[in-house]
């Protein structure tokens, strides 16, 4: 909590807010009592908490300013462009960082064996986590809202899963998405067309559970105990990193960065899970579009069936309304009616009659 306002944002680009606690030893008629007494302090790491909460409240500021605002948006989005075409740049010696990286992790190891099993492990895990999460939380969602086998609802969606699979993007996957979901599921274009492209963006589930695999795995590595609060801290920043996730191969590596920031892990460890990420993210991705539409055929389903109530409404109220107008127990004198036994031939002036009281 005290993160998210930093003292100096400059500062917070390097330095974070912790509590630390010193142990003290008093002498008194007792005995000897130890007495633990917290101070807070500051620590090396970005405090990444702190930023994105600036980073939120200016936009909304920005934008409540509004043709004020919109040149120092444009200012951000170009530099946010220029660093994605430095990091484009970047990426191509990345095979060759990585080997170094790994190979000094694998040096410094006494045990090699052990950390061969120890990746195992952890693969293991978090694909069992994406089986579970989109095998059985997913399509139990999907038939609390709609009442259907979301088992058929998924066995059309088999080609965009393997471009899923085999892609590792979400972005690459959304054109196959939309048009299958459209053509074998009959989602409503406008939903479908609205909802994934959102969800191949936001909604990073599988991100989610593999980032707090991935934290947890890097603190056991290093020996750490994590306690309720550190866990906490870990699945809420996981929520919201994997929100921000890029939908590309190893989008949400990146983000593992802010978890580790946030509980005071080092971040080094992350060549370890960069080296055998091409397998989990498989797994993951697969999970992210698999939210996604199984969120649009939700909706999809809410829509028709809020449909089918206005139709229903107005059904009702045309067939009460014909009986009222043919009507001919009127409780004016002054309401005249035609008769109705008059055809379309007769050239006479329709008969018409009095309601008498």
């Amino acid at each position: 909590m005290r993160n998210l306002m930093p003292s100096n944002l400059v500062a917070a680009a390097f330095r974070s807010y912790a509590t630390e606690y010193t142990t003290i030893i008093k002498n008194t008629t007792k005995g000897i009592v130890t007495e633990k007494i917290s101070f807070g302090t500051d620590i090396e790491g970005m405090n990444i908490l702190g930023l994105v909460l600036f980073a939120i409240v200016l936009g909304v500021a920005l934008k409540k300013l509004g043709p004020e605002g919109e040149e120092l948006i444009r200012f951000f989005n170009a530099f946010n462009e220029a660093t994605m075409v430095l990091v484009s740049w970047i990426m191509w010696y990345v095979p060759i960082g990585i080997m170094f990286l790994v190979g000094s992790k694998i040096v410094e190891m006494e045990n090699v064996v052990l950390l061969v099993t120890s990746l195992g492990k952890y693969i293991l895990t978090s694909i069992l986590g994406h089986i579970i999460h989109g095998g059985l939380v997913l399509p139990l969602i999907y038939f609390v809202f709609t009442r259907k086998n979301p088992y058929i609802f998924l066995a059309g969606l088999i080609t965009p899963f393997a471009t899923a699979f085999a892609t590792c993007s979400s972005s690459a996957t959304l054109p196959t998405m939309i048009k299958y979901i459209e053509e074998n599921n009959g989602v409503d274009k406008r939903i479908s067309r609205f909802i994934l492209p959102i969800g191949a963006t936001v909604n990073m589930d599988g991100a989610a559970i593999f980032q707090c695999m991935a934290a947890v795995f890097i603190a056991q590595m290093n020996g750490v105990s994590l306690n309720a609060g550190q866990m906490f801290t870990i699945l809420v920043t996981a929520t919201a990193s994997s929100v921000g996730a890029a939908g590309i191969p190893a989008g949400g590596v990146l983000t593992i960065a802010i978890i580790l920031e946030a509980i005071g892990l080092p971040t080094n460890d992350l060549s370890l899970i960069l080296a055998v990420d091409w397998i989990v993210d498989r797994t993951t991705t697969v999970v992210n579009v698999e939210g996604d539409a199984l969120g649009a055929g939700i909706l999809h389903h809410l829509s028709q069936k809020e449909n089918t109530r206005k139709q229903h409404n107005l059904s009702d109220v045309y067939v009460e309304a014909v009986p009222n107008l043919r009507s001919e127990e009127e409780t004016s004198p002054l309401v005249m009616h035609r008769n109705q036994d008059s055809t379309p031939t007769d050239v006479s002036l329709p008969e018409s009659k009095e309601s008498v009281l």
